[in-house]
């Protein structure tokens, strides 16, 4: 047996057969696991949380659907109390109308009150004329601006100049002058006295009579007589010896002061002798004056006080 080789058993394996998609590995993987797993895990969170019962979607529609039932609560709960409240409302309206109605009646009767007094008072006043005055009645109403008064005089016209502006008066206060040209109540001051010395017998200012207690004033832009205020242009009206009147008041002092605003700082003025002017009564004037009182001088006396 030494010439023969011993020879050992040669063991085979069978080999598996290959898949025939093995050199498509990555397309096999692809199919067989068609969601990532990350989404896959999201999903499942998703579902354990219970949050996929609902599309977002579906989700927005409801809640807009609950905001749009939530408004139209509200609207309806409004109306509701707007209409409840409505008869409460009306009432108070109509409380407040017929007050003010009311107080309109009463201040109509109250302005009839003072035009019958007014009248009354300008009753008294002529028979105290007649009574004091004697034959000359006519000259102390007259004087008094209490009768209405015709006859022959003047017209006088004055007016701002064109473009007139209004700075305040700047040097107007030193100069004595209107250098903005406008009318202002110093100028109409001058003219009012220019006519009394120039020999007027009465003087009104557009309708409104001046008597010894009239003031001609400023109140900002505006000039008052007697606190009621007038507008551009002034026209005076002056009973007196009309053409003799007008160039007597030319001729003065005044006359040259409204001479130079015109032609120096554009003050429209003009001057006429009238064959009839009329002129008005003079509204009722309140006049009062002080007295002492009954055992006034015991009573200083009394307090260790003197009369002044």
């Amino acid at each position: 047996m030494c010439g023969m080789s011993q020879q050992h058993p040669v063991r085979s394996t069978a080999s598996q057969p290959a898949r025939p998609d093995a050199s498509m590995s990555l397309l096999t993987n692809v199919m067989d696991h068609s969601l990532d797993d990350g989404y896959a895990e999201a999903a499942a969170r998703r579902r354990a949380a219970g949050a996929s019962g609902l599309p977002k979607t579906l989700r927005a529609r409801l809640g807009l659907a609950a905001g749009l039932v939530l408004a139209a609560a509200v609207v309806t709960i409004g109306a509701v109390e707007a209409r409840i409240s409505a008869p409460a409302l009306a009432k108070e309206r109509q409380k407040l109308i017929e007050r003010i109605e009311a107080d309109t009646t009463a201040a109509d009767r109250l302005h009839e009150r003072v035009d019958a007094l007014r009248a009354d008072v300008e009753r008294r006043q002529r028979e105290a004329l007649e009574k004091h005055g004697g034959g000359a009645e006519p000259l102390v109403g007259l004087l008094a601006g209490a009768t209405e008064v015709h006859g022959p005089g003047v017209k006088l016209v004055v007016n701002d100049a064109e473009g007139a502006v209004d700075d305040g008066g700047g040097p107007r206060e030193s100069s004595g002058f209107s250098d903005t040209g406008r009318v202002r109540d110093r100028d109409l001051q001058r003219v009012i006295d220019g006519l009394w010395e120039s020999g007027a017998e009465a003087v009104a200012i557009n309708g409104q009579r001046l008597t010894a207690l009239s003031a001609i004033r400023a109140a900002g832009d505006a000039i008052l007589v007697d606190n009621k205020p007038l507008v551009p242009p002034y026209t005076v009206l002056a009973v007196g010896n009309g053409q003799r009147l007008a160039d007597d008041y030319r001729s003065s002092a005044d006359g040259q002061y409204l001479q130079v605003l015109k032609d120096e700082y554009g003050v429209r003025m003009s001057i006429s002798a009238q064959g009839e002017v009329r002129l008005p009564p003079a509204p009722s004037l309140i006049v009062r004056t002080a007295k002492p009182a009954a055992g006034g001088a015991e009573k200083n006396a009394d307090t260790g006080k003197g009369t002044s």
